[in-house]
C-alpha cells in the first residue's frame, strides 16, 4: 500500500490501558511498533498518524509534540473532521495550515463525511507540494450519504466528478 495508518483516530490512544494517552511513553511504543512492522514488510510505505481533531490545533499540536518527541514515526498527518465535534471549516483550515507549517509533514483530512465541496478545497488548496487531499468515510450510511432508502444515487455522488476535475487533473 501507499499509506498505513496505525491506528484509527488515536489521540485518547489505543489498545488501553497501556495505550492510553495518560501513559504517552508504552503509547508512543505501540506506535512506534507498529510502524515498524508495517516498514520491515513495506518499506517505502508512508506511514499516517491519524487524529480525530479536525479542527481543535492546541490539542492536535500536544498531540503531536508528544509522540514525535518519543520518536515516533510520522510520515503523514491525518485529521477526521466531523462538524458536530471537531469545529468550524475555519477551525479545520487553520488547524491544518498550522499543522504543515509547524510539522513540515503533508496533512490530510483521513476521515470526513459532511461539507464534502469544502472540506476537499481546505484539503487541495494546501500550499505547497506537501498536498494529498481527503478520504470519505463510510459514504454510504452516514450523513450526506450517497444512495437514498431506494439505493439511487443522489447528487452527493456527483459532487466529486467536479471535485476530481477541479484538483486532480
Amino acid at each position: 500500500p501507499d499509506m498505513v495508518q496505525v491506528g484509527n483516530e488515536i489521540n485518547h490512544g489505543l489498545v488501553w490501558p497501556v495505550g492510553s494517552v495518560m501513559h504517552l511513553d508504552s503509547m508512543s511504543q505501540l506506535l512506534a511498533a507498529g510502524a515498524a512492522a508495517v516498514r520491515s514488510v513495506a518499506p517505502h510505505t508512508s506511514i499516517m498518524l491519524h487524529i480525530a481533531l479536525g479542527g481543535q490545533n492546541d490539542e492536535s499540536v500536544f498531540f503531536l509534540d508528544q509522540v514525535l518527541a518519543r520518536n515516533v514515526p510520522v510520515d503523514v498527518i491525518g485529521l477526521s473532521y466531523y462538524p458536530k465535534w471537531h469545529g468550524t471549516t475555519d477551525d479545520l483550515d487553520a488547524n491544518m495550515r498550522d499543522l504543515l507549517r509547524r510539522f513540515g509533514k503533508p496533512v490530510i483530512v483521513a476521515e470526513y463525511s459532511a461539507l464534502k465541496t469544502e472540506v476537499n478545497k481546505i484539503a487541495f488548496d494546501l500550499p505547497g507540494p506537501q498536498t494529498k487531499g481527503a478520504f470519505i468515510w463510510e459514504p454510504l450510511s452516514t450523513w450526506e450519504k450517497f444512495f437514498d432508502a431506494d439505493g439511487k444515487a443522489n447528487n452527493f455522488l456527483n459532487l466529486y466528478d467536479g471535485i476530481a476535475h477541479q484538483y486532480l487533473q
